[in-house]
């Protein structure tokens, strides 16, 4: 059983982060969901979204779009998620599952694999998961333990599980489309891994955007680019979205998308005007809480801000800036790790 609680993450956090112990206990002010947590949404007829337990069982957001004859589900989630939100398909049809949508290689978005496999339902995925899947998850591939290995000592419905990487792969595009009902899965671009892609309904302008876009403090940054995920949710703005289906927490307007990229691009001109007055790495690491305290003044993105994150968020700007890490006592970057690892390893307890 974990022995790790999320209070003792986020305090952790705060003091490698140089945040008060107040400051981790203090919470943004969050919009009002428009989603409830467990709860299936019908966001439109035969289209569904689930907002998926973070907090206590570390499972993302799902969707499902239920065609004439078989069901696309988005994002396999972890074991332990695809077995709560299966039911809840059965309950709404009896049509085969065919296909599950990985947005990208993350343990609680792709690990539930199997689950959907043993349902018959093939994996489907951009090309960059297998990249990155090849990337970090080195004991299915031959190597030393991976990812794999180290998420199932934290949960027992990994350990329970098997590693099912995704079959159907496509490099740009890929479209389902029955006559009533067209989903096109897009490779937008780099953003929060390098093989994050979308899954766009035109006709009912639902967008669901797996981890390149979050409506709360669930980014974690490592895999990915900061930069460039600011031009890929360019390319997401563009589309026209009415409905933002994000990978973790609740469902939001076209508005959430703008909202994430000015977060990011905040981050950036923090870090940026740091580097301008030619403050050192040490100095810059020392200046997160004056940064926290920056963005959570900023309404529309307040509730990205988070005590457990922002040290390695400000870190990979400023790497991708200078092409240099923060000094190694920092260890901004490797305690985000852990606590990513964590937060998505959670036991029900």
């Amino acid at each position: 059983m974990c022995n790790v609680t999320r209070r003792n993450l986020l305090l952790a956090a705060a003091s490698a982060s140089g945040l008060t112990t107040a400051g981790a206990r203090t919470q943004p002010r969050k919009p009002a969901a428009a989603s409830e947590v467990n709860q299936v949404d019908p966001v439109a007829a035969g289209v569904y979204f689930h907002q998926g337990d973070i907090e206590n069982a570390g499972h993302c957001n799902n969707g499902w779009i239920i065609f004439k004859d078989y069901v696309l589900v988005i994002d396999a989630n972890f074991p332990s998620g695809a077995q709560n939100i299966l039911p809840k398909i059965r309950a709404l049809t009896p049509k085969p599952i065919r296909f599950a949508f990985d947005t990208h290689h993350h343990g609680d978005h792709a690990y539930g694999n199997a689950v959907w496999n043993d349902q018959g339902a093939t994996p489907v995925a951009h090309t960059g998961v297998i990249e990155e899947m090849k990337r970090y998850e080195t004991g299915h591939y031959g190597g030393k333990p991976g990812r794999w290995e180290d998420t199932r000592k934290e949960r027992p419905d990994v350990a329970a599980s098997r590693l099912l990487p995704p079959s159907v792969l496509f490099p740009h595009e890929l479209y389902f489309d029955d006559g009533e009902h067209r989903v096109e899965l897009l490779h937008l671009g780099v953003a929060h891994t390098h093989g994050d892609a979308v899954a766009w309904l035109p006709k009912e302008r639902i967008l669901f955007t797996g981890d390149a876009c979050v409506n709360g403090p669930y980014n974690f940054v490592a895999d990915g680019n900061v930069e460039q995920w600011i031009g890929t949710l360019d390319a997401a703005k563009k589309l026209g979205a009415k409905i933002v289906c994000p990978g973790h927490g609740a469902r939001g307007a076209d508005t959430v998308l703008a909202d994430q990229q000015f977060f990011f691009q905040q981050l950036r001109e923090q870090v940026g005007a740091l580097l301008r007055a030619r403050k050192s790495p040490r100095e810059i690491y020392q200046s997160v809480g004056q940064i926290r305290g920056e963005l959570v003044s900023q309404a529309k993105i307040a509730r990205y801000v988070s005590a457990d994150s922002l040290a390695a968020q400000v870190e990979k700007v400023y790497t991708e800036m200078t092409g240099h890490a923060f000094p190694a006592d920092a260890k901004a970057s490797k305690s985000a790790r852990l606590l990513h690892a964590r937060a998505h390893a959670l036991q029900l307890v």
